[in-house]
């Protein structure tokens, strides 16, 4: 399976952001780290290797990204004020940055995101943000409002980077062209965060797909069968 480390320089972050990126050619899906992990995660813990004969065959060119978490959500260090603003600049790499160079790269109008527990969050915050950039959101054991993490503090920011908030208020046609999975099971620490997820999602007619696995945990072994599953059935 072809790899390739990349050093992006983002204007927006003002370094350089690191990716491994898989395949040489195939339809571009963007999976972010759970919590705090790296951009190395998703081959050091197996992910990668779950799919090698998508990737081998030509289907797919999957896009490694670092994660600022410990910048954002997780810099409890910092003022939460300016967690949820460190969050906005690493979202405007991603949206101005980053996917407009996949989509070219790759030849296509519109790309897939996905990621395990935290990665969860990030690809359906990016994808319910920005539907005219998003074909395909995988999310495998994600959790979806981010409060608990900015010790109180609350505004229009934070408001829209929580889909359980926005998301109600959201028009449902917007997703109506978007491929939505939502993975979970029945020891998933998330698996409550996924039913609520999947009723406001019903609540406004958008189509997508709960998968509700049996006795499983919150952990690699479930989102390594889970990954070659979703995508093989998405295109």
């Amino acid at each position: 399976m072809e790899e390739k480390h990349i050093k992006y320089y983002s204007h927006h972050l003002e370094r350089e952001i690191d990716m491994l990126v898989y395949g040489s050619w195939g339809y571009p899906i963007l999976l972010f780290p759970t919590t705090l992990g790296r951009y190395y995660q998703a081959k050091d813990m197996g992910l990668i290797e779950s799919i090698r004969n998508l990737v081998d065959a030509g289907k797919y060119k999957i896009y490694c990204i670092d994660s600022v978490d410990a910048d954002s959500w997780y810099a409890k260090h910092i003022n939460p004020q300016y967690r949820v603003l460190n969050h906005m600049v690493y979202d405007r790499f991603l949206t101005n940055e980053l996917i407009p160079y996949i989509k070219n790269e790759c030849n296509v109008d519109k790309i897939g995101v996905a990621g395990c527990s935290f990665g969860g969050f990030h690809a359906a915050n990016l994808a319910f943000r920005h539907p005219n950039l998003v074909a395909y959101l995988i999310s495998m054991s994600g959790a979806f409002d981010i409060r608990s993490f900015l010790d109180g503090f609350y505004d229009d920011t934070v408001y829209f980077n929580n889909p359980v908030d926005y998301m109600p208020n959201e028009q449902g046609w917007k997703y109506g062209h978007m491929k939505i999975v939502l993975g979970t099971s029945d020891w998933d620490i998330c698996l409550e965060s996924n039913l609520k997820m999947s009723n406001i999602l019903n609540s406004k007619g958008i189509d997508h797909w709960l998968d509700i696995r049996g006795w499983e945990k919150h952990d690699w072994p479930l989102w390594n069968k889970m990954f070659p599953h979703y995508l093989s059935r998405i295109l």
